[in-house]
């Protein structure tokens, strides 16, 4: 059985604080309806200064939704990690993780946007270094053991509830990223469907004489909107579709590469590449995924319209998958 998604990073361009406050809440009762139905996981993500209000909080969305949620995990991917100090997210992933019994997976990545390193004042030149010491810390500080931290000696408790710590993954892709990885002996998170960095990665786990494993997208990761007709939901949603498409188009440079890369231009482009797509309930049932990632809220869409996806997806995908 298909690994099943459900994906929020609230978008909505131009809303008023009324309205992001109502669409926070539709994304936390969409949780809650897809931890009834099975759904495996909920991802979310951050950025930050963002005009169209992407969500900058990912572990606060997290929180609120294990709150809602007894069995989904939640993986933020990415974090990132050097726009952190690292204590205190030591802390707040162990929290997070013994409220929810052990369900919160982080994939930590160092971002792709100088602006964002701005705005907090963190040094880009540094931004390596500044991961290293963050996932080094994250690891002695999950052992409950005093540890060396800046010319130091400190202890954080509570220890998480997962042991020997919660699921931290590290993501990118460079090699950089992947030696770091296997350096640490932290599993491997790639960006997008990039065999010969995995095999980099497992050159580079027996150089290191550390153990892992790599969490890879697909060759093709299309992000879903289920509809019972498809010309009609591109028509009246395509541009909240088009919209998030050309936002990440213009946050990635030429050596970012993303499994969610589109270089549509048009409603119809985006349509015709295949990285979106708006499908009926049997025709998602017929991709044959390994994972089916469902992103209800993509780019300001309605909420009304959010809804009807992800019921189409609940009552009419879900049960025919079998598993």
């Amino acid at each position: 059985m298909p690994v099943t998604v459900v994906r929020f990073n609230l978008v909505a361009p131009g809303a008023a604080p009324a309205a992001l406050s109502a669409r926070y809440r539709a994304a936390l009762e969409m949780a809650a309806y897809a931890d009834e139905h099975g759904i495996s996981t909920v991802q979310t993500e951050e950025h930050h200064g963002a005009a169209d209000n992407w969500l900058p909080s990912p572990f606060a969305f997290a929180g609120a939704v294990f709150g809602a949620t007894r069995n989904i995990a939640v993986t933020v991917s990415a974090v990132i990690g050097p726009l952190y100090e690292p204590l205190r997210l030591a802390e707040e992933i162990a929290v997070l993780d013994l409220l929810s019994g052990g369900r919160l997976v982080t994939v930590a990545g160092i971002g792709y946007r100088p602006e964002e390193y701005a705005l907090f004042d963190v040094d880009w030149t540094r931004r390596g270094r500044l991961q290293d010491e963050l996932l080094e810390t994250l690891l002695k500080a999950w052992t409950g053991e005093e540890f060396a931290y800046r010319g130091r000696t400190v202890r954080l408790t509570p220890r998480p509830f997962t042991d020997p710590h919660p699921l931290l993954l590290v993501g990118g892709s460079s090699q950089a990223a992947a030696r770091r990885a296997a350096r640490l002996g932290l599993p491997f998170f790639p960006s997008a469907y990039l065999p010969e960095l995995e095999a980099y990665y497992k050159e580079k786990l027996t150089e290191y004489g550390t153990e892992g494993w790599v969490l890879m997208p697909a060759a093709e990761t299309p992000l879903l909107h289920i509809a019972e007709d498809p010309d009609r939901a591109w028509a009246h949603y395509g541009e909240h579709v088009l919209h998030e498409a050309r936002t990440y188009a213009s946050w990635q440079s030429g050596r970012i590469r993303s499994a969610v890369r589109s270089a549509a231009t048009t409603v119809e482009e985006l349509r015709a590449e295949g990285v979106y797509r708006i499908l009926t309930p049997e025709q998602c049932l017929t991709l044959g995924a390994d994972s089916l990632v469902l992103h209800p809220l993509v780019g300001g869409m309605p909420v009304e319209e959010g809804w009807r996806s992800l019921r189409l997806f609940a009552e009419r995908v879900l049960p025919g998958l079998g598993g």
